[in-house]
């Protein structure tokens, strides 16, 4: 309604307001349990048991723990102030603690990519996640990104952690964070602009082609789509170092002018929300369209 047809906002307000009421939004607040999804923070806690029939892979990574729920909550549009939703945010602040070494669930972990989700559902479900923030400012790495084996000692950026922090980062400018992260976001963002958002810096080549396809979730994987959703969230004029990636997101568009789910991330899932790989996607047709909209009207 709102990237697309630029609905008023009481009507965006009020189709958010029914997201909590109704359907999948619905569905996922129904499924807390002693505050969390799953039993677990990014993974199913050790009691957890898959519903029969199972929903998904069961042989990929699973994707129902609280970290990957909230971050649908959010692409949802789930309104942050509706009260099941507030309970639920209290419920997981409450309760919620990383596997890594059971540190509170908006206090963050050790690995930026999961961090950077942290930070983007914190902001925007109002939650304080400065000591997150801050943690991850000190963690870029000096070609702009970030890595998660930076603590093993990499000191080469990732496009995946990178997109990861990328998005909490500009949640938490979007909701008034006190740190300043201007020059953090913009060296990010010019280590996937100097790369075209998929190739290698010294060679020119494709990283993966895999992230020619599209993907919803996304999970923390990273894609062309996803990198050009980033900027486009940006709300700021198009680099002209996008241009490649855009011709990607044309080249991809279907006759019937819808774009496909492909490179679905396996595992289990609580909700099924397409017809799997292949097949028409609501959800990258959506995202494509907006991506192509931003990009037509700015430049």
């Amino acid at each position: 309604m709102r990237d697309l047809t630029d609905a008023p906002d009481e009507e965006v307000a009020a189709e958010r307001a029914r997201v909590a009421a109704t359907g999948w939004g619905r569905r996922l607040l129904d499924l807390q349990e002693d505050g969390q999804w799953a039993g677990g923070a990014c993974f199913p806690g050790p009691n957890w048991r898959a519903p029969t029939p199972a929903v998904g892979d069961p042989e990929g990574q699973p994707w129902t723990a609280s970290l990957p729920t909230l971050r649908l909550l959010r692409h949802f549009g789930i309104d942050p102030q509706h009260p099941d939703v507030r309970a639920a945010i209290a419920a997981v602040r409450e309760n919620s603690r990383w596997e890594y070494a059971g540190e509170p669930f908006f206090e963050g972990e050790v690995e930026p990519c999961i961090n950077g989700g942290a930070v983007e559902v914190g902001a925007y479900f109002g939650e304080d996640v400065d000591g997150i923030v801050e943690r991850l400012l000190g963690e870029q790495l000096d070609d702009g990104g970030w890595n998660c084996e930076a603590e093993n000692g990499s000191v080469r950026s990732s496009f995946h952690s990178t997109i990861c922090v990328l998005e909490g980062l500009l949640e938490y400018a979007r909701a008034g964070g006190r740190r300043d992260v201007t020059a953090a976001r913009h060296d990010g963002e010019d280590y996937l602009l100097t790369r075209s958002l998929f190739r290698r810096a010294s060679t020119g080549e494709v990283v993966d082609e895999d992230w020619l396809r599209f993907s919803f979730p996304v999970q923390w994987h990273y894609d062309v789509l996803r990198g050009l959703e980033y900027f486009r969230a940006t709300g700021e004029q198009p680099d002209p170092r996008l241009t490649e990636a855009i011709a990607v997101v044309r080249g991809r568009r279907q006759p019937d002018g819808a774009w496909l789910l492909e490179n679905t991330h396996p595992g289990l899932v609580h909700v099924k929300m397409e017809d799997g790989d292949g097949r028409p996607s609501r959800w990258n047709t959506l995202r494509a369209l907006r991506v192509l909209r931003w990009y037509a009207r700015t430049t």
